[in-house]
């Protein structure tokens, strides 16, 4: 096997976050799901836009927030995802590029724009996020990079880009250039609503061995195999693929794989101020500990301390450096 260039690719919707706060009452006032993640067209976005609070603009995107966090945290990292050529495409470009991360899909010179997601955070931290995709489903298999997806030790995307259609090729070509290489593939269930609409393809993905390795919150396993049991869920994630995470907010996570089973706690943060990113932080923490040959237990706490950092403030990336948090807790 050639040598790895990069720790972690990510493939993913290439967002800008619009982030206000926002009570309870106004979600329910504006019939948004509170802590889902709501697919929109252009009318609303420019509804909500016109009807949100003071609001801060941040490059997000679930799969390129895992991929700064890798680069946050030391490692390599490169990211596959569409924007426009326009101010918030280059906003987005800068970003990432800024935070480390190889990023090179050619832009659309002109519509549909950069996708944008408005995110409504409660005073729980929780965050509601209203969606518009933009220029992500214009991405196809044209933007697969063959020589980043052989190069890199594990290939991750996120369950959202089941949404656009032609991005399924993507990540179909991406796994099979990932495989011949003989890397790894990885996923993230990413929302509970979006296991609900491709439940069946996400199994058929697992049980495929499309997909090695698994991230799903509590609330997203419980979706795919249609069980209130934590238990029952774990036992069949665990028969279906190598190796999954699975994460339980303040209870921490659950890591299983061929029949060992590892439990961590969470980080402890002194305030929850937005959950954005928590999820995508967790999974960065943990590729960047598998990738450089750490022990399960090792990567999950490394999955924490990277989600408790960014569940501190508000926006979806590291603030912090995450490689001086890594020695400070001597991970």
């Amino acid at each position: 096997m050639a040598e790895a260039k990069y720790d972690v690719l990510t493939v993913g919707n290439a967002i800008v976050d619009i982030i206000a706060q926002a009570e309870d009452d106004f979600l329910a006032r504006e019939g948004i799901i509170k802590g889902a993640m709501n697919l929109i067209d252009t009318e609303r976005a420019e509804h909500l836009y016109s009807v949100m609070g003071p609001a801060i603009e941040a490059s997000g995107g679930s799969a390129s927030n895992t991929a700064a966090g890798v680069a946050s945290l030391g490692g390599s990292a490169a990211f596959f995802g569409k924007v426009c050529d326009d101010g918030l495409g280059r906003v987005f470009t800068h970003d990432i590029r800024a935070a480390g991360v190889a990023y090179d899909t050619r832009p659309l010179d002109e519509t549909p724009p950069t996708a944008r997601s408005m995110i409504f955070v409660t005073p729980d931290g929780e965050r509601s996020m209203n969606t518009y995709l933009g220029a992500c489903v214009e991405l196809g298999p044209e933007d697969v990079e063959p020589e980043k997806a052989a190069a890199a030790k594990v290939s991750y995307f996120e369950g959202y880009l089941w949404d656009p259609p032609r991005a399924k090729e993507a990540i179909r070509l991406t796994a099979r250039i990932a495989h011949e290489a003989g890397r790894q593939v990885a996923i993230t269930l990413s929302d509970s609503f979006c296991v609900d609409r491709y439940r069946d393809e996400f199994l058929d993905l697992i049980r495929s061995k499309t997909v090695d390795i698994v991230f799903a919150n509590a609330a997203e396993l419980h979706s795919l195999y249609q069980t209130s049991s934590l238990e029952a869920g774990l036992e069949a994630i665990e028969a279906d693929c190598e190796l999954a995470a699975v994460t339980r907010s303040e209870k921490g996570s659950i890591v299983v794989s061929g029949g060992q089973r590892v439990e961590v706690d969470a980080f402890a943060v002194d305030r929850v101020a937005d959950t954005t990113g928590a999820g995508d932080l967790y999974a960065a923490g943990f590729l960047y500990g598998l990738t450089h040959g750490r022990d399960l237990e090792r990567c999950a706490r490394i999955g924490s301390m990277a989600a408790a950092e960014v569940i501190g403030h508000v926006g979806p990336r590291p603030q912090a450096r995450l490689a001086d948090l890594l020695a400070e807790h001597g991970l």
